[in-house]
């Protein structure tokens, strides 16, 4: 008897993989849009977590931002409800328009919901459909933006959501070609999202984008960007574990400007990061430039006043140190600092 076709194989090996170590008889959620690679994940989900002793069920979330996505999203949900998935639950999201976009409104109502709906049905984890592809648009949208090393390094594969629930992304290592074949073997109904095609989108210029390097430089170009986040990850995460374990040791702030100088220009700007998070400011907004600018208050500082970061935070240098956070620490606030 012939096995199954090689995209639905080389599917359901990922979600085993990504699976592998739930505890038996946790619940699993796909996220699920009803296009090719969220189906194709649902497939395989519904597949492979039986036989691991694990339930598996869907969320379909309706953004309510085109023309019949109502019955889209049934439609999708239908289809879950056919490969075996339960729990199938449509939810709709309310998006509230930001200064960061339509595209990242959306997930961030999308993720929202997912968090929520996942919490409340007591989820181990939420599956999410990207793919290869996926990978590669994101790292060529970072390297456009002249990111640092995490934005470079993609989406991660796994990451914690809460204390119980992590997000896990089991198809980052096949192609948007492998979904759609795997759609297609197993008879299923893709929905393609008309803003695929909408050039309004920055996602859409980034796809035709790496479709013009793959005919310029020749095929493997997302391999090879995929490849290199993969990389530039293991350098970030050890990174932050060399800025997580400096934090604590510099105190509560201001820091002082001696100590600062101590550390590395990389843990530098990473603790610029975090403090900066950690007052308020959206890391959606936070560029490698506010960051730059923070660090020459260590390396280049005359005096210069308060700088404005996104969210009405502010990093500044006065007599006692470097502060970020909505105002200046108690105490004096000129003056140099013993360097």
């Amino acid at each position: 008897m012939p096995g199954p076709h090689p995209a639905v194989a080389a599917a359901r090996v990922r979600v085993r993989r990504a699976l592998a170590g739930l505890e038996v008889d946790s619940l699993v959620l796909v996220a699920c849009s009803g296009g090719a690679d969220s189906l194709a994940l649902a497939a395989a989900t519904a597949f492979v977590a039986p036989r691991l002793g694990l339930r598996a069920g869907a969320v379909v979330v309706d953004h309510g931002l085109q023309d019949g996505s109502a019955e889209v999203a049934r439609t999708a949900a239908g289809q879950c409800r056919d490969l075996g998935l339960e729990p199938v639950q449509v939810v709709p999201a309310q998006v509230e328009e930001t200064s960061s976009g339509p595209e990242a409104d959306a997930r961030s109502a999308r993720y929202a919901v997912l968090r929520a709906r996942a919490e409340e049905l007591g989820a181990a984890a939420v599956l999410l459909g990207h793919t290869l592809d996926d990978q590669a648009e994101q790292v060529l949208l970072g390297l456009v933006r002249g990111s640092g090393a995490r934005s470079l390094s993609g989406m991660a594969p796994s990451r914690r959501l809460g204390p119980s629930l992590r997000l896990l992304r089991p198809l980052l290592g096949l192609t948007r070609e492998q979904t759609l074949a795997a759609c297609a073997a197993l008879d299923l109904r893709p929905w393609s999202d008309p803003h695929n095609d909408d050039p309004r989108f920055t996602r859409v210029r980034v796809r035709q984008a790496l479709a013009d390097l793959d005919a310029d430089l020749g095929p493997g170009v997302r391999q090879a960007l995929a490849r290199s986040a993969d990389l530039l990850r293991d350098d970030a995460d050890a990174l932050e574990e060399v800025t997580r374990a400096a934090y604590p040791g510099l105190g509560e702030q201001p820091w002082e400007v001696t100590r600062l100088q101590e550390l590395p220009r990389a843990v530098r700007t990473r603790l610029w990061r975090a403090a900066a998070l950690a007052a308020g400011s959206p890391g959606t907004d936070l560029t490698a430039e506010h960051l730059r600018a923070v660090d020459s208050l260590v390396t280049d500082w005359d005096g210069q006043g308060p700088l404005h970061l996104p969210g009405g935070v502010r990093a500044g240098r006065g007599a006692q140190g470097v502060w970020i956070g909505s105002a200046a620490p108690a105490g004096p606030a000129t003056g140099h600092n013993g360097t």
